[in-house]
């Protein structure tokens, strides 16, 4: 069955892992994926090489750098629900219109599609969204190695950052949690979803 061009599989799941940049997402997901046995799809390797240049150079990207890569994330996630697949992506996602990219992809930015007609949620996908404050994630991206995200850009993550709501299908996790402890939480979402 498709709906809004989606292929449903009630029985299989997405999570995609949000957050800002040095908030844990390939942590957890590395974590998640060995525990669950589900592919990873790591967001950064699906950055353009321009985007991956401006980031090294302490250059915050704009939507227009975005929406490429976005796209290209919305395919991965297309292929593994029309697989039947359950999966873990990590993607920043910070912006509501960058979640609705990831879900309906080119149709969320659209010109002559209202926002307001397109589903904040789709019954597969659920956002893992990795709530931290601002000095504890400097202070994680500081002590990090070998990752070309520039330290400085966190401020410009946290200014455009939009929290996702309720309706967007969200389990929030608190990363000043073990990731121990977050899994257990995820585990138990996902035996709550099958009940």
């Amino acid at each position: 069955m498709h709906i809004l061009g989606f292929c449903t599989c009630p029985d299989r799941m997405i999570y995609i892992i949000m957050g800002v940049s040095g908030s844990g997402k390939s942590s957890l997901g590395t974590f998640l994926s060995e525990k669950l046995g589900w592919p990873f799809y790591e967001g950064d390797n699906f950055h353009p090489q321009e985007n991956i240049k401006k980031m090294a150079c302490g250059e915050p990207l704009t939507d227009q750098d975005r929406f490429p890569w976005l796209l290209r994330l919305h395919e991965v996630i297309e292929r593994e629900r029309c697989s039947g697949s359950d999966a873990l992506v990590a993607c920043s996602a910070l912006k509501r219109l960058y979640r609705q990219i990831l879900l309906h992809g080119s149709t969320a930015v659209a010109p002559n599609i209202c926002p307001h007609h397109i589903s904040p949620s789709s019954p597969e996908v659920f956002f893992l969204y990795l709530h931290g404050d601002y000095d504890l994630i400097h202070q994680r991206m500081v002590a990090r190695q070998g990752h070309y995200m520039k330290v400085d850009l966190l401020r410009s993550q946290f200014d455009i950052l939009e929290p996702p709501s309720d309706e967007e299908n969200v389990l929030t996790l608190d990363i000043r949690r073990s990731l121990g402890e977050m899994v257990l939480e995820v585990e138990k979402h996902i035996e709550s979803l099958k009940l």
